[in-house]
């Protein structure tokens, strides 16, 4: 194995929230209340179903190959020339997904605190920092999600306290318009379910393999959770208008007020969701580099850090100009992207090395 790292059942349950969590919360009341106003806290129930399927597919095909990533499996299921094509494709998604969520990354940044700071100032910092995260291998990225992931889930446990002008009167009448809007609302945080197919490139590294199916399944379980939660804050603080907004979860943050001095602590969202940026871009970026290493077959990966942080740069800003771009790429291209290279390839993946197995074993029972 190029990695000789080891990562915790939790660790990984903590790096997978955050990597599909992280970029999501900032946008997804006002993606889904765009569509489903009031029922916005339906379309992560629904959002949630491929998210589960993809994991299905993932743990399927590691219990198959249970010491291979998708980069070495995809070739003993296709050979060597189709199953190196497919990788490759995988690969490009990924890094082509790290570019854009570093952009978005950099344009919340530059458009809500550091008004004055070129852009690229702020990508090449986070890719930098995040390159000795992923030098540092797979356990320093699962101890980093650790010690960033109670951080980041603490101020959202803290909020409904703080938060005295809620209506909750907004919630209703549900379902007033059917079924339709909040699946509508669903096609956005869809795609970002499908990113659990991240864990193909970690469930090797796992110490206590006996805990993976539960640690990924409660993984989906906890992400949906989170999701109806903040869109339910974010409906009861800015009503069924909820949807006009480009980050409503820091336009909630704005109406916190403690006694007239805490106030404001838009400071505070954006300490905290860095935090778990740096975390999600981390988890793709190790992915992307080590998944390269192996489709290239060398030694170590380490070499590769710096050369692929240089693309994921290159990419952010090839991929997204700006940001209106990136709204419209998140909209109408992400939700049949991300599902066509995390879901249904994958599930194509599956059946062939279900059959391929299963006609070895016709074989060996025959030979024998």
């Amino acid at each position: 194995m190029l990695e000789k790292g080891k990562i915790s059942a939790s660790q990984l349950f903590m790096m997978m929230f955050l990597a599909v969590v992280a970029s999501g919360v900032m946008w997804i009341p006002g993606i889904t209340g765009k569509y489903a106003h009031n029922d916005l806290w339906l379309s992560p129930l629904l959002a949630a179903i491929p998210g589960f399927f993809t994991t299905f597919i993932v743990l399927r095909l590691h219990k198959m190959y249970p010491e291979m990533t998708v980069v070495q499996y995809s070739e003993e299921i296709l050979g060597r020339f189709a199953g190196k094509a497919f990788s490759l494709l995988i690969l490009f998604f990924y890094l082509h997904i790290s570019g854009v969520t570093v952009r978005y990354y950099a344009e919340f940044i530059v458009t809500n605190f550091l008004h004055k700071t070129p852009i690229s100032v702020v990508v090449i910092t986070m890719l930098a920092v995040c390159a000795l995260a992923v030098m540092g291998g797979v356990e320093v990225v699962g101890r980093t999600a650790s010690l960033f992931f109670p951080v980041f889930i603490v101020p959202l446990l803290a909020i409904p306290p703080l938060l005295g002008d809620m209506e909750f009167h907004q919630l209703f009448p549900v379902l007033e318009h059917g079924l339709l809007p909040p699946i509508k609302g669903a096609f956005v945080p869809g795609g970002w379910f499908c990113e659990m197919f991240l864990l193909s490139f970690y469930l090797p590294y796992v110490r206590d393999q006996q805990k993976t199916v539960r640690t990924c399944m409660y993984g989906v379980a906890a992400i949906m959770f989170f999701f109806v939660v903040v869109n339910l804050f974010s409906l009861f603080v800015l009503g069924k208008q909820v949807g006009d907004f480009l980050f409503p979860v820091n336009a909630v943050f704005r109406y916190i007020s403690v006694a007239d001095f805490f106030e404001n602590p838009e400071s505070l969202v954006m300490a905290i969701w860095i935090l778990g940026m740096f975390v999600k871009i981390s988890v793709f970026y190790y992915a992307v580099v080590l998944g390269a290493s192996q489709w290239l077959g060398v030694s170590d990966y380490r070499p590769l850090a710096l050369p692929f942080g240089f693309l994921i740069g290159i990419f952010s800003f090839w991929s997204i100009p700006n940001i209106d771009v990136g709204i419209f790429f998140d909209i109408f291209t992400f939700p049949l992207y991300s599902p066509l290279i995390q879901t249904l390839l994958p599930l194509l993946l599956l059946l062939v090395g279900t059959w391929r197995k299963r006609r070895q074993t016709v074989k060996q029972n025959t030979a024998g």
